[in-house]
């Protein structure tokens, strides 16, 4: 291998190793444990990997990580939806290990459910 060839190929396997640990698989979250509350949104972040919202639910502040940016669009939950303050109900599962971090599987927003996994 050339010089070129080893600095590709440690580049490539540097952002592969990146995105791995950046990245959270969904077995972290307890599907056993079912949560389901109403809460406002104190803000949201509409970026991929996943949208995420903070949602505030008896003085606690939640962060519910939601689906893809492309997946909440084609079933109709946009950013302008999420906006701080939006009273929102969520549905999901809680992170095993990260106190206050859920997973949301749907979220009901002004009435509309919205499915962010099916």
């Amino acid at each position: 291998m050339n010089k070129l060839e080893i600095t590709s190929f440690l580049l490539l396997l540097f952002l592969g190793t990146a995105f791995t640990f950046v990245h959270h698989g969904w077995a972290n979250y307890d599907q056993e444990k079912p949560l389901d509350y109403t809460g406002t949104v104190q803000e949201a972040v509409y970026e991929n990997p996943h949208a995420t919202a903070k949602v505030s639910f008896n003085k606690k502040v939640w962060t519910v990580v939601l689906a893809p940016t492309s997946r909440m669009q084609e079933r109709g939950a946009t950013a302008d939806l999420l906006q701080k303050g939006t009273s929102i109900r969520v549905v999901g599962y809680p992170h095993r290990e990260i106190e206050n971090e859920m997973r949301a599987e749907r979220i009901f927003i002004n009435g509309r459910k919205f499915e962010l996994r099916r």
